[in-house]
């Protein structure tokens, strides 16, 4: 059996880390250039009463 030394796990374990912290902010771009583009084209779907309660309540932050 081959031993195993802290440093290689901490160096696989921070590699690792990073892969996944740069595949999560890969996935938040491309889901903020979806809603850019889907604003763009105007095909967001706005509940428009829901939207003013908000304002009414001040549920929303200025």
């Amino acid at each position: 059996m081959e031993r195993v030394e802290l440093g290689e796990l901490v160096v696989l374990g921070a590699r690792a880390k990073l892969a996944a912290l740069r595949a999560q902010d890969a996935g938040d771009a491309a889901l903020r250039r979806r809603l850019a583009d889907r604003v763009r084209s105007r095909g967001v779907l706005v509940y428009c009463e829901a939207a003013d309660e908000v304002r009414a309540f001040g549920w929303a932050r200025e």
